[in-house]
């Protein structure tokens, strides 16, 4: 009948990882009990250190024996003979060597979960975090969930939503479809969520950038009626042929290309010119949100805000709703630039005063 020999570790400066350090290892007291790995390996400790790091290693040292001559002995298996060595020196140490945690991240992590090595799991969580690979992703995942390391976790499952193609081709994953279809589940709807929010993310991206786009033609157009640009201004006042460019002149020059089109065309009255209807409802648009129509001097302003409480339509709502979406783009983009331009832009807002018409 064949038995497992039990082969014993001899105590040296190494052994606890305190060459290098403040603590003397010759210092130690005798070691009272026996660390038992898998392989049968059998590695002295002091059971005041272990107990004085872990709870769980604590409650194993303090757990009555059968017979008082009888050595204490604590088995850690399920990991390879190195790895509690790592382990036990990081209980002596609180060191842990680069190579030491590239080769054993994960069981390290494992056994700091286990037995409740909470300094340990912290610098495992992250090295793992930066360590991980399309090969180990899954390994790591189904880990990081089995020992509640949360950001861990999460930092797996986008590695894995933004690779999957990849990811789906290891060794990892054909496991884990064939062992924990939960977790494949769970993996799955978490691509799911995270693709819905981006499409989401980008639909507001682009209705959020057509409201500002919408704000900023508000403000050329009261640029283009109070001031005038290169080309169009107020019926009273040539328009600046000489005027160097304004800040939003790629919105401004296009604006003045639609008012010069809307001018001249015979096609608007009759509502069969596209640009022009597209006139129309900026006019409509600045007449919905302007709050001073009896001095305002675009066009149109004070007809449009009549003609609006005189006719309630069914699309006001979906004005209102636009009108709101405009406005709230404006206050974020103001708030975004710095306290002196908003000043400025305030101040240029409250001079405006009256003219009813374009000169082109």
């Amino acid at each position: 009948m064949e038995t497992n020999a039990t082969v014993a570790i001899n105590i040296s400066d190494d052994l606890y990882g305190l060459s290098g350090t403040k603590s003397d290892p010759r210092d130690l007291p005798e070691p009272d009990v026996h660390i038992v790995t898998c392989d049968a390996l059998r590695i002295p400790a002091h059971s005041s250190i272990l107990a004085s790091v872990s709870p769980v290693l604590e409650n194993i040292i303090d757990r009555p024996r059968k017979h008082r001559s009888s050595e204490r002995v604590i088995p850690i298996t399920g990991v390879p003979n190195d790895a509690v060595l790592a382990f036990l020196r990081f209980l002596y140490s609180s060191r842990c060597t680069e190579e030491h945690m590239e080769k054993y991240g994960i069981h390290l992590l494992a056994l700091s979960h286990v037995y409740l090595v909470p300094q340990l799991k912290h610098r495992c969580i992250k090295e793992l975090g930066q360590r991980l690979t399309i090969e180990n992703v899954v390994d790591v995942l189904q880990l990081a969930k089995m020992c509640d390391a949360a950001d861990l976790y999460l930092k797996c499952l986008k590695l894995v939503a933004n690779h999957f193609k990849a990811v789906e081709n290891t060794e990892g994953w054909k496991f884990l479809q064939d062992h924990d279809p939960w977790l494949e589940l769970d993996i799955l709807q978490f691509i799911d969520e995270t693709a819905s929010r981006k499409k989401k993310t980008r639909k507001v991206r682009e209705e959020q950038r057509l409201y500002l786009q919408l704000s900023e033609a508000m403000e050329c157009l009261e640029h283009i009626c109070k001031e005038g640009c290169t080309s169009v201004g107020p019926y009273d006042m040539e328009p600046g042929h000489n005027r160097g460019p304004c800040s939003k002149f790629s919105t401004c020059q296009g604006l003045q290309l639609l008012i010069q089109h809307f001018a001249t065309c015979k096609r608007r009255v009759n509502g069969g010119c596209l640009r022009c209807k597209r006139m129309w409802q900026l006019l409509r648009l600045h007449s919905s949100m302007c709050d001073q129509p009896d001095s305002c001097r675009v066009p149109l302003c004070r007809q449009f805000k009549l003609k609006m409480q005189q006719e309630k339509k069914k699309d006001d709502a979906r004005w209102k709703l636009l009108v709101r979406k405009v406005v709230s783009a404006k206050t974020i983009s103001s708030l975004s630039l710095p306290k002196r331009k908003r000043e400025e832009e305030l101040g240029e807002t409250r001079s405006s005063h009256g003219i009813r018409t374009f000169r082109l």
